[in-house]
């Protein structure tokens, strides 16, 4: 007897006509967790490390679409039903849908209202009682109508982030701005409306609004804006859904705002401490005064236990024995380091970060004493001199240790190198992107290996193309800038003769 299945298949075929007969569905893009590429990252980018990983998120997956297949029967009888639906978005009949849905890992699940009119991740939990219940209040109105204490207290309680907007009328240009606000960030935060301030659990119960009131379960409890501009309103809910200084440790009841934390596009101060150390609460103390006093001023502050903050550490380069610290990350991706601090250093400091006093810090490897392979090793401190500084026509491959596909592209490089070991106007170099900063702006780096060629006049290139020796060197000849009597036609690389035509024929191959 076969079991009934109530998440919805789709393909190429019939996607198109099953989202547009929906106002409201549900859709994971996934792939096959059978595949012999990782199911999150089916990218040429996937890697050996990544592969070790395989087995662990297959079964994770596996138990992922258990609860999701489980909520899908769950939604289904309700009236009216509400429908889950999959595709394999790495089958390729169905990768034009995933490019248009800009799918770049799997699972990827969306949130598609109206016809697929409105999309919207979903952002909810992975368990079949949290997808139902998430999946419920998603498919409802944005903004929920609170009519009397009861309700309110449903709707509020008391560990809830919920933005309240208290009105004369449930229409107008105000309470038309706030459905909006609310609609467009329902998928992260909870909204209410309400005529009667008087039903809610805190805060001037006189007030007729217009007026936004957030409840939340720290720092002042709630605060109040006016403000409806679309975008002002915006900014209000997400600044004020974050306490002045979040908390990083191992309480999961943290672990929501240190997200919002890390999403938040201000300036972030964090200050790592053990906890259970002699000066820790001196040191959280000194640290909430810097940030009270610091409100308004475009900086989110938080302090964080060293013990589970390890990975923190890690991403910045930092060591616990350089904790208490304080480390700064500004929105250009500078950051700024005061290792070892005191309690009685942390106001001043900041004053001279704020007064632009203290030198960016930079996560480097140590500029290595001898530099003689034939691939030049770059970090951080040595990228100025030896790619930007260094008039040189320069391929970078950008690199992890643990990456399969760098150690494969290895000695391909190394030959690469060599056959331009009698030009010395080409550098070929590698810098390990997991230890050394990289100025974003100039290189995105988003997997493993990244290669980038910056020529002697100062373009920057991506390579693309195939990670082999003849193509690496066609692709240097092509992009750096000819010198003065260069024959054009031909290239003459340690012993090998290959003409530009023939070059140009293997492209087009």
């Amino acid at each position: 007897m076969e079991t009934k299945e109530f998440v919805l298949t789709l393909d190429h075929s019939n996607f198109t006509d099953t989202i547009n007969k929906h106002d409201f569905i549900v859709v994971e893009f996934y792939a096959p967790w059978f595949r012999s590429d990782p199911p999150f990252r089916s990218d040429r980018r996937s890697c050996g490390h990544c592969k070790s990983l395989a087995p662990e998120i297959q079964a994770t997956l596996v138990l992922f679409w258990l609860q999701y297949e489980k909520a899908a029967a769950e939604l289904s009888s309700q009236s009216p039903p509400i429908f889950l639906a999959k595709i394999d978005a790495s089958e390729e009949s169905n990768k034009g849908i995933a490019n248009e849905y800009k799918i770049q890992g799997f699972p990827t699940i969306k949130i598609l209202r109206k016809g697929g009119k409105s999309i919207q991740d979903y952002n909810g939990p992975r368990e079949a009682a949290g997808i139902v219940t998430y999946v419920k209040k998603q498919s409802g109105p944005a903004s929920a109508e609170i009519k009397s204490a009861d309700g309110a207290a449903e709707v509020i309680g008391e560990k809830s982030v919920v933005a309240v907007g208290v009105f004369p009328k449930l229409s107008g240009e105000e309470f038309d701005s706030f459905m909006a606000v609310a609609e467009k960030l329902r998928a992260d935060y909870d909204f209410a409306h309400t005529l009667d301030a008087k039903l809610l659990p805190r805060g001037d119960s006189s007030v007729a609004g217009p007026v936004v009131r957030l409840f939340k379960p720290f720092d002042e409890l709630f605060v109040d804006s006016k403000d409806f501009n679309g975008e002002a309103l915006e900014k209000f809910v997400k600044e004020s859904s974050i306490p002045l200084v979040t908390v990083f440790d191992k309480d999961p009841s943290n672990h929501p705002y240190v997200s919002k934390f890390f999403d938040s596009p201000a300036t972030k101060v964090m200050m790592f401490v053990n906890f259970t150390g002699e000066t820790a609460e001196s040191l959280k103390s000194k640290f909430r005064e810097v940030a009270t006093s610091s409100k308004g001023q475009d900086l989110a502050f938080l302090v964080g236990d060293a013990e589970s903050s390890q990975g923190a550490l890690q991403y910045f380069g930092l060591e616990e024995s350089q904790v208490p610290l304080i480390i700064i990350q500004t929105s250009d991706s500078k950051k700024y380091l005061k290792a070892n601090v005191a309690v009685d250093q942390i106001e001043s400091w900041m004053k001279d970060f704020k007064d632009g006093k203290v030198a960016a810090h930079k996560k480097s490897q140590p500029i290595p004493a001898e530099n003689n392979e034939p691939v030049k090793v770059v970090v951080a401190e040595s990228l100025d001199d030896m790619v930007f500084n260094s008039g040189k026509n320069v391929l970078i491959e950008f690199y992890a240790p643990w990456c399969g596909h760098c150690q494969k592209l290895a000695p391909i490089l190394d030959e690469v190198a060599l056959a331009f070991q009698n030009d010395p106007s080409v550098i070929v170099a590698k810098l390990d992107a997991t230890a050394n900063d990289i100025p974003s702006d100039t290189f995105d780096v988003k997997g493993f290996p990244t290669i980038y060629f910056r020529s002697a006049d100062g373009k920057v290139v991506v390579y693309e193309g195939s990670r082999t020796k003849e193509d690496f060197i066609s692709f240097i000849e092509k992009n750096k800038p000819a010198s003065h009597g260069e024959e054009s036609s031909t290239t003459i690389r340690s012993g090998e003769h290959k003409t530009a035509e023939e070059s140009a024929a293997k492209d087009e191959l």
